[in-house]
């Protein structure tokens, strides 16, 4: 800090001042609000993998301009003192993010939360949880009573998607994930089947085991892995079947044949939280925080400050995590 400066007036912030290399922790001026702007004290800000995507340049949106403050959504308060869920650009287009203490953003983006929400839990269910609901329902368009088979089930997405596919109706829910852990999370979550994956599976051992936990065959699959999991989960789908992908964890390919998707007369979906409008995105975050407060989702999360943001990086660089990093400036 400078000598003479207000301490009042400043803050700490993680920034990132190098595309792949790890971030500092810096004490600079707090953010002021232009026209059509808000500002944010922040309350807990997720580390997410999309953060260190985009930090590390190689994102197909292009390297961000340095420095700035990484963080693309976070839980605050406004200066009224309304607490809000709130997104960011950090990363994908010129501006800061949630990384910090404070945070200004456009003032239409904030949305409120209840007044007794958790902002810890909310924050690492944030776009996770959106993109859980979204999919399952907005794209994948889940009707009541289905079967649901979820992949990746022990990571964010999947505990949420498990558990929002249960509130959403859903007849049974079977998770599919790799570590005990995982297991674990998925059973906690409300699972009615649990299927191991491991990295010999093949797809017609896989499918048949996916019919087997859901006592038949499957009319929606949430897919954050793509991969082997997803030719199993494809050929595990009854007929007008749907299977979303998120992701490609296990493998950016798969295997796919023409005639189980004409067999089926399937639908293969992709889906991007990028697709919501702001309105969309703003009921989703306001179904999760409900649920949330009232008890009936969560995920795994871990609490650290935002002191620790460096070694938090590294831990989420390597997969060394148990569940969602949620980092808490000190105020």
């Amino acid at each position: 800090m400078t000598a003479g400066a207000d301490p009042a007036a400043s803050m700490p912030a993680v920034v990132v001042t190098g595309h792949g290399a790890p971030p500092e922790v810096v004490t600079r001026p707090r953010p002021v609000p232009a026209d059509g702007e808000v500002r944010v004290r922040v309350t807990a800000a997720p580390l997410t993998p999309l953060d260190l995507l985009c930090a590390s340049g190689t994102s197909y949106l292009g390297a961000p301009a340095l420095p700035y403050v990484p963080g693309v959504q976070g839980v605050g308060t406004l200066d009224d003192g309304t607490p809000v869920w709130f997104p960011t650009r950090a990363g994908m287009a010129p501006g800061d993010g949630s990384l910090a203490a404070y945070a200004v953003v456009p003032a239409a983006d904030p949305v409120p939360l209840p007044l007794d929400a958790d902002h810890h839990l909310v924050a690492a269910l944030g776009l996770s949880a959106v993109a859980a609901w979204a999919a399952l329902t907005l794209r994948g368009g889940l009707r009541p009573g289905e079967v649901v088979l979820v992949l990746a089930a022990g990571g964010t997405v999947g505990q949420a998607a498990v558990q929002l596919a249960r509130l959403a109706g859903a007849g049974r829910v079977v998770a599919a994930c790799r570590s005990d852990a995982a297991v674990y999370s998925a059973r906690r979550c409300g699972a009615d089947a649990v299927v191991r994956l491991t990295a010999t599976d093949d797809p017609q051992t896989l499918t048949r085991r996916f019919r087997q936990a859901a006592d038949g065959p499957v009319d929606l699959v949430l897919d954050p892995l793509f991969g082997v999991p997803a030719v199993a989960a494809l050929r595990a789908l009854a007929p007008g079947g749907r299977l979303v992908n998120l992701g490609g964890s296990a493998a950016p390919t798969a295997t796919i044949d023409s005639a189980t998707l004409r067999g089926g007369s399937l639908r293969l979906l992709g889906y991007t939280n990028n697709e919501l409008t702001p309105a969309e995105r703003a009921t989703a975050v306001t179904l999760v925080a409900g649920h949330a407060a009232a008890g009936r989702l969560t995920v795994t999360h871990q609490v650290r400050p935002l002191a620790e943001a460096v070694d938090a990086w590294a831990d989420q660089r390597a997969g060394t995590t148990a569940g969602r990093l949620v980092l808490v400036p000190p105020h």
